[in-house]
C-alpha cells in the first residue's frame, strides 16, 4: 500500500523548505548515483520527464542508446536531516526507464522487481533483514582515508575503548530521522569495525534501505573526520565485513517457512528454499561477493562462511536458521558482503530459493558441528563443498548457472561478466607489495 501521493509530496516539500532534490539510482556494481535538481523541477520529475545520459553509467547502455529517464518511487521520499532548514535537500529513489517508456532491463532495481513478480505469481512476498558491517578509519591531514583504525575495541565494547560510539550514535539518530527502525548498534569483533542493524522490510524496500544506509553512514563518518568503508576485507589478519541477509517468504499473510508440525518447525517450502540457495551458492557468489577483495574475507579462521552447508545451531556453515519461530522464522545467508549490489544480491538469492521450491530441491542433512575444525575427509564424507576461492572462479561458476543468469537477464549478465573479468585480469597482472617483499632480494 502506497504511503504517499503527489499532493503529499508537494505539501511536504513546502513544509520542509526543500530547495534541492536528489534523484538517486544504482549502477550495476551497486554504486549509488544521483541527478540533482531544484524544487522547480519537481513536477517534471514526478512525471518521469527528466533525462540523463545512460552511457556514462557503468553497466548501462552504449552511447547511441544513451537517453534514459528517471521515474521516482514516491514512497521513497525523505529529506536529509543534516540539510534541514533553508535549503533543505530531499531525495527519491528512482527506476530507470528507456526513451520508449519501458523499464530498463539493466537497472538493478528493475531486475529485483522482475524476480519479485515471479515470486508473486507463485503466491509469495519476500521480507529481508540485512546486517551490515563496516569499518571506520582515520583520515590524514588532507582528508584522505588511511588504514589506521580509530580504536582497539572488540565485540560489544563500550567507551572509552570504543571511540566510534559518538559517530555511530549520530548515524543512528540520522537514520531514525529518515524513518529507519534501528534494532541494534554495536562495535564488532575487529578494531574499528561496527554494525548497525535495522528492521526487516519487504525485499525492494530493504534493498533501498541498504543503499540509503551506506550513504548515511559514509556521510556522517565524514562529518566526524572519519572514513567509513564497506569494503569486505580492508586489513589482513582481522575479521572482514559481512552483510548477513535474513530472508523469509510469506503466503496468504502467513510465514511460509513456519510449520509447527515440521522438523525443526520448518515447512517444506523452507527446506526447498534452503536447497535452492545451496545448489546455486557457487553460481551466485560473483553477485553476493563481487570484488577481488571479497575472497580475502571468505577464508577459514575469521568467522566468514566458506562451506556450503546449513545448520539450525552453529555459525560455521553458509546458511543458518535463527532460533525464533512463528512469524519470525527465517533463513540467514551469511556469505554476502556489503560491497555487493543489494538489488542484484537479493534478486539472485530469491531466484535460487524459488528454484528450490519449484523443483523440490531437498537440502542435505544439517551440519551441526564446527566445520572449521573438520579435516578434509570429514568434509568429503558429508559432501560439504566450498564457495569459490577467487573472483575468477566465481565468474566461471556464474556463467555455468543458467538460473542465476536468467535472474540477471542478458544485458546485466553480459556487462557484469565483462567488467568482472577485466577486474580480475587487472588484479592478477599487477605486482603486489607481497611479491616485492618475498622475491626482490631472494632472486
Amino acid at each position: 500500500m502506497a504511503r504517499y501521493n503527489r499532493d503529499d509530496i508537494f505539501r511536504m516539500v513546502k513544509e520542509q523548505n526543500v530547495q534541492f532534490i536528489r534523484l538517486q539510482f544504482t549502477d550495476i556494481f551497486g554504486v549509488l548515483k544521483n541527478v540533482a535538481i531544484t524544487v522547480n523541477q519537481l513536477e517534471k520529475a514526478l512525471d518521469g520527464e527528466l533525462m540523463f545520459d545512460g552511457s556514462s553509467i557503468d553497466g548501462f547502455v552504449r552511447i547511441e542508446e544513451s537517453d534514459m529517464y528517471l521515474r521516482p518511487d514516491i514512497d521513497s521520499w525523505v529529506t536529509f536531516p543534516w540539510h534541514s532548514g533553508e535549503g533543505a535537500v530531499g531525495r527519491f529513489i528512482c527506476d530507470v526507464h528507456k526513451s520508449d517508456g519501458t523499464p530498463f532491463e539493466g537497472d538493478p532495481r528493475v531486475i529485483l522487481q522482475k524476480v519479485l513478480a515471479e515470486a508473486a505469481e507463485m503466491g509469495y512476498t519476500m521480507n529481508v533483514g540485512p546486517e551490515c558491517e563496516f569499518f571506520l578509519f582515520q583520515t590524514d591531514e588532507k582528508g584522505r582515508p588511511t588504514l589506521i583504525t580509530h580504536d582497539n575495541a572488540g565485540y560489544f565494547d563500550l567507551t572509552p575503548v570504543d571511540l566510534g560510539e559518538n559517530a555511530r550514535r549520530d548515524m543512528v539518530i540520522n537514520l531514525e530521522d529518515m524513518n529507519f527502525e534501528i534494532e541494534a548498534s554495536h562495535h564488532e569483533v575487529a578494531p574499528g569495525q561496527h554494525e548497525i542493524d535495522f528492521k526487516y522490510a519487504d525485499a525492494l524496500t530493504a534493498a533501498d534501505n541498504i543503499q540509503t544506509f551506506k550513504f548515511v553512514v559514509r556521510t556522517i563518518a565524514q562529518r566526524h573526520g572519519l572514513h567509513a568503508t564497506f569494503m569486505a576485507k580492508p586489513i589482513f589478519g582481522i575479521n572482514g565485513s559481512g552483510m548477513h541477509v535474513n530472508q523469509s517468504l510469506f503466503k496468504n499473510g502467513q510465514n511460509a517457512f513456519y510449520d509447527p508440525q515440521g522438523e525443526l518447525e520448518l515447512s517444506m517450502d523452507a527446506y526447498y528454499y534452503i536447497g535452492g540457495l545451496m545448489q546455486h551458492a557457487r553460481g551466485m557468489a560473483a553477485v553476493t561477493n563481487p570484488t577481488v577483495n571479497s575472497y580475502k574475507r571468505l577464508v577459514p579462521g575469521y568467522e566468514a562462511p566458506v562451506y556450503v552447508a546449513w545448520s539450525g545451531q552453529n555459525r560455521s556453515p553458509l546458511i543458518r536458521i535463527p532460533a525464533k519461530r512463528g512469524v519470525s522464522t527465517r533463513v540467514e545467508m551469511r556469505n554476502p558482503d556489503p560491497s555487493c549490489n543489494p538489488y542484484l544480491a537479493i534478486a539472485v538469492m530469491l531466484k535460487a530459493g524459488l528454484d528450490g521450491i519449484k523443483n523440490k530441491i531437498t537440502p542435505p542433512p544439517a551440519v551441526n558441528q564446527n566445520i572449521y575444525e573438520m579435516n578434509q575427509k570429514e568434509k568429503d564424507d558429508l559432501a560439504i563443498n566450498s564457495l569459490p576461492g577467487s573472483l575468477e572462479e566465481a565468474v566461471k561458476e556464474l556463467k555455468n548457472d543458467a538460473v542465476i543468469m536468467y535472474a540477471l537477464g542478458n544485458h546485466a549478465m553480459d556487462r557484469f561478466v565483462e567488467a568482472k573479468t577485466l577486474e580480475w585480469d587487472e588484479y592478477r597482472t599487477k605486482v603486489s607489495r607481497w611479491e616485492i617483499d618475498q622475491y626482490l632480494t631472494k632472486f
